[in-house]
């Protein structure tokens, strides 16, 4: 069974300020090694350059994004909606074709978070919520955590498939 990973997490410099994320000495990297995670960037994905502007959800998370009520936006206030939209299609478009039912995503990203997001105010203050990404794949049946939650996502490939290849 093949996992969906924010590219940051496992090393890729994609995030907006041109950085990574990396998890190390994780079982990231031994399912990495293994062939098992599928690397993706929604922003990248979606047309974003790198580095590129840093931007928030203003709404209620990415359920507000992908029901039109809700938009996001960069500190200067240039609507990148579009862009995070068409990365979070291509991510579950990319997920559904190689049969991921988890996906580990960056925490308090405006696309992967998983449970908290930036609260819109470029502030640094985080609030509960879903980024895009992370709303469009649990709307499809993929379970989603975030890095801090690595042993709950054991737990869980366990219980879809267990003895499986994870």
């Amino acid at each position: 069974m093949k996992l969906l990973v924010s590219a940051c997490l496992v090393g890729q410099r994609v995030r907006y300020n041109g950085g990574t994320c990396t998890v190390d000495g994780t079982v990231l990297e031994k399912w990495a090694a293994r062939g098992l995670v599928i690397p993706f960037c929604p922003e990248v994905a979606g047309g974003l350059p790198v580095p590129r502007p840093s931007a928030e959800i203003h709404g209620s998370g990415g359920e507000s994004v992908l029901d039109g009520s809700g938009q996001v936006v960069t500190g200067a206030g240039a609507d990148v909606t579009q862009a995070f939209l068409c990365g979070a299609r291509c991510a579950l478009e990319v997920a559904r074709a190689a049969g991921v039912r988890v996906a580990i995503l960056k925490e308090a990203s405006p696309s992967c978070g998983s449970s908290s997001i930036h609260d819109g105010s470029f502030s640094g203050r985080c609030v509960p919520g879903r980024g895009v990404t992370a709303a469009l794949l649990l709307r499809n049946g993929i379970a989603v955590f975030s890095e801090k939650e690595i042993a709950a996502a054991l737990v869980h490939l366990d219980r879809i498939a267990p003895g499986g290849d994870v």
